[in-house]
């Protein structure tokens, strides 16, 4: 990790340097993983690769404020939690909702389904699941979602979340367990239909 962390900060350097065909190599380097998190903010393919566009336009445009001794990856993910948030705002709630529980039924994007293949029975039992828990998702505020999406989907650690969302620790903890509670409450019928 750290060893990535480096290669960034020389190829950062590189760009600021005015090689343009360095910043390609970032975002050869993260596109994808900021595709994975754009997508599970906004629910929508193309909507996430808007985002994954306007994060990296950001990114160049503002290269030069980038601290060499940060983490250029929580550097972009703050950008596309920034952007992904600027993108839900322009919706309305329920229009959120919605697309987050069509987002469910669909594979992530450039997904694709392995062989050995579930029965009908399993599909549509985990598509039932994949909804209410994009609903659940849909009813978080953009700081809840992003900070639950960067802890339990991205597995990212409370610092760096933090850092992400520009919160302090402790706010970040609250953000993360405020929309673990929220959850909780909102599948709570899903998991005593289980037991």
């Amino acid at each position: 990790m750290r060893q990535m962390e480096a290669d960034d900060a020389a190829t950062v350097a590189e760009v600021r340097e005015g090689n343009i065909a360095a910043f390609r190599v970032l975002v050869d380097r993260h596109s994808r993983a900021i595709l994975r998190l754009a997508y599970r903010m906004t629910g929508n393919e193309q909507d996430a690769e808007d985002v994954v566009q306007e994060t990296f336009l950001r990114a160049y445009r503002q290269i030069g404020r980038f601290e060499l001794r940060s983490s250029f990856k929580t550097w972009l993910y703050r950008i596309a939690v920034n952007c992904s948030t600027d993108l839900l705002r322009q919706r309305p709630r329920s229009a959120m909702v919605a697309v987050l529980e069509n987002a469910a039924v669909e594979d992530e994007p450039g997904e694709t389904v392995a062989d050995g293949a579930p029965s009908p029975d399993q599909v549509v039992f985990s598509t039932e699941i994949q909804q209410k828990v994009a609903f659940a998702l849909g009813e978080l505020s953009h700081a809840e979602r992003a900070a639950f999406i960067l802890r339990h989907y991205e597995g990212r650690s409370i610092d760096e979340i933090g850092r992400t969302l520009g919160l302090r620790t402790s706010a970040t903890k609250h953000s993360i367990f405020r929309a673990v509670q929220k959850m909780r409450r909102s599948l709570e019928p899903v998991v005593r239909s289980m037991a």
